[in-house]
């Protein structure tokens, strides 16, 4: 079964350096010993769609597994403070603030997941936003499946991120 993949880059002019590889190719932990320490920001989020009796039973408290927002609030929290844990060469770092929030949205029926995380360090905080929405809306779903089998989680993606040698992003930029 031989298929021809393009490399997600092959439409760039010039291939970014990609600083995980050592000059084998072998993954590496990337040091950040002689970076300075600056003050760091990510945002990121998703969103989980259900069918509007779902959404009304969480709205009303009536999930048979308890609170799901607080629980998947602090979920997200958690998550956060675990991602060097749960991505291989994500840096161990001593967050300063992580926010997440869950706002609902009748009109999708469900619910929108927003997480912050700042810090003053030598490496940026985009993975620990990220994965504090994904465990966030997973933990959703785990505390709805009772109610709803069919919930999806869309679109978990960083918002913008500011500080670092590589600038600030924010989300629709062609960056």
């Amino acid at each position: 079964m031989s298929q021809n993949f393009s490399s997600p880059t092959s439409h760039l002019t010039q291939t970014p350096l990609l600083t995980h590889l050592d000059a084998q190719g072998q993954a590496q932990m990337v040091d950040v010993s002689s970076k300075p320490q600056t003050v760091r920001q990510a945002t990121a989020a998703g969103r989980v769609r259900m069918q509007r009796a779902t959404f009304d039973a969480i709205a009303a408290g009536n999930s048979p597994k308890g609170d799901v927002l607080g629980t998947a609030r602090l979920a997200g929290i958690m998550a956060a403070k675990q991602t060097a844990n749960l991505i291989p060469l994500c840096h161990p770092l001593p967050l300063q603030t992580v926010e997440v929030q869950i706002i609902p949205d009748p009109n999708l029926p469900g619910y929108h997941i927003e997480a912050m995380v700042k810090i003053k360090a030598e490496t940026g905080v985009e993975m620990e936003a990220l994965t504090a929405v994904s465990v966030a809306a997973l933990t959703l779903y785990d505390m709805a499946k009772a109610l709803e089998k069919s919930i999806c989680i869309e679109e978990i993606h960083l918002i913008s991120k500011t500080g670092g040698k590589s600038g600030d992003y924010h989300y629709g930029d062609n960056a």
